[in-house]
């Protein structure tokens, strides 16, 4: 059984770094593409960076672009997510997603997995 599980979530203060994990199981992803995504309270889960299955394609929103990085470690089969300068607005619940595809897609409805989600709260 696949299995996504996030951690690294917690509250921090407006201008201060996160970083999120997101470990798989049951199955490797080193050919499929990851992402991340998020889903602030009363709104739509929204595409925030995607990562091909080399880590040499990186896309993100441009919300978090320039202080969001996102990366892989194909032998640990773990997903990172690097969190700088954070808003209050990236309050949200961040949730991990992995597809059999290599190819990178903002697309929530092609991703084939995901994680339970970690709520990151981000206080100004």
């Amino acid at each position: 059984q696949v299995q996504l599980v996030e951690s690294g979530g917690g509250l921090v203060q407006a201008g201060g770094s996160l970083r999120l994990s997101c470990a798989a199981s049951g199955r490797t992803f080193s050919s499929g593409a990851l992402a991340w995504f998020r889903q602030a309270p009363g709104k739509e889960r929204e595409f925030v960076a995607t990562i091909s299955p080399s880590g040499l394609t990186t896309f993100y929103a441009d919300s978090v672009k320039g202080r969001f990085t996102i990366s892989r470690d194909n032998a640990k089969n773990t997903v990172y997510l690097q969190m700088n300068s954070l808003k209050p607005e990236d309050t949200a619940v961040y949730y991990c997603a992995a597809r059999n595809l290599g190819i990178v897609t903002q697309e929530l409805s092609r991703y084939d997995y995901w994680g339970q989600g970690t709520q990151v709260t981000v206080s100004s």
